[in-house]
Parts: structure tokens; C-alpha cells; sequence
């Protein structure tokens, strides 16, 4: 399965996604708590996919569709889900077209997630 890296500011969050994933067979193999630690560890793991909180604590003046930007800089190719609360549709948007491939409302329910994430990587 693929290699995955979790950002997100909340420790809870990364958990249920690093349990949600593992139980599918995947390797978590990196994880981050804001986004300038995102494109830092994209940098250093390369990950097959990468789950993508919009909405975290400015790092160096970047948030969580700058690390979106930075990511696609570095590979054009990159795969991100953007799992984000539910209104933050404008912000969605905006990350959609900064490369991100598809988003996932939190609170995320694993089926939903399970199948984008399939749906992603296949394409």
C-alpha cells in the first residue's frame, strides 16, 4: 500500500487518521503538526500521499494551502487530500486549485476517507 504522511495541528486528528489508515494497510511515514514541518518532512520522506489539514497555526507565514503551493513546487506529482471542517468550502477551493487532488470533511468518517484516498492514489 502506499506511504503516508499526516498533517495536522491536532494530535487527536492524526491519531484516528494514523488509525484509520494503518487498519488499511498503509505506512505511516511521517507526520506533522503545521505546515512549514509539512513541506519539511515531504522534503525528507516523500511520501506516496500526503493527508492535508488547511486551517493550522501560521508557521513562518504558512498555512496549510501554502504547504499545499510548496509540496506541488517540489513534485508536480504529489497526492493530497485536504481534510478540512466543513465550512471551509472557500478554503477547500482554493487548495483544489493549488494542486490538492480532492478534499474530506472532518469529522471524517473512514469509509468516505478509505475510498477518495483509493480513488487518488489509482488515478
Amino acid at each position: 500500500m502506499a506511504r503516508v504522511m499526516i498533517v495536522d495541528d491536532a494530535l487527536f486528528m492524526r491519531q484516528m487518521l494514523i488509525k484509520i489508515l494503518v487498519g488499511e494497510g498503509h505506512e505511516i511515514c511521517a507526520e506533522a503538526s503545521n505546515a512549514k514541518e509539512a513541506v519539511e518532512k515531504y522534503k525528507q520522506f516523500k511520501p506516496d500521499f500526503v493527508t492535508m489539514d488547511i486551517v493550522m497555526p501560521m508557521m513562518e507565514e504558512l498555512d496549510g494551502i501554502g504547504a499545499v503551493r510548496e509540496i506541488i513546487k517540489i513534485d508536480p506529482k504529489a497526492k493530497v487530500l485536504i481534510v478540512s471542517a466543513m465550512g471551509q468550502q472557500s478554503l477547500v477551493v482554493e487548495a483544489i486549485r493549488a494542486g490538492a487532488k480532492d478534499f474530506v470533511s472532518k469529522p471524517v468518517q473512514s469509509t468516505r476517507l478509505i475510498e477518495v484516498i483509493k480513488n487518488i492514489l489509482s488515478s
